[in-house]
């Protein structure tokens, strides 16, 4: 698995604007304009790792009103590190958290 780079991360986050964001749960609305990367995106993949990352318990996904809903154990993801992503801050340290992460599968 290749990893994560910060561009990446900057990349995705600026499609989603959160709905609501409580411990464990994440709810964000998916901008229509990421169909604008869909050439360079594989959906299954895309899923398919994001549900292998260590402390994501659940994705759950609503194409009819455009929201990802993610659930996810708070003590092994921070809740600080999803606001991180979604406002595009620490990019470095997200990076870092998502690869390690991503290479302990559950």
């Amino acid at each position: 698995m290749t990893e994560l780079q910060n561009s990446e991360i900057l990349e995705f986050a600026k499609y989603f604007s959160p709905i609501s964001h409580t411990k464990g749960r994440l709810r964000v609305r998916v901008s229509p304009k990421i169909k604008e990367l869909k050439s360079n995106i594989d959906e299954s993949k895309i899923h398919s790792r994001i549900k292998n990352i260590k402390g994501i318990k659940e994705l759950k996904t609503n194409l009819l009103v455009g929201s990802i809903t993610i659930f996810y154990d708070h003590e092994v993801f921070p809740m600080r590190l999803w606001n991180d992503f979604l406002n595009g801050q620490n990019t470095d340290e997200l990076r870092e958290y998502l690869n390690l992460k991503a290479k302990e599968i559950v």
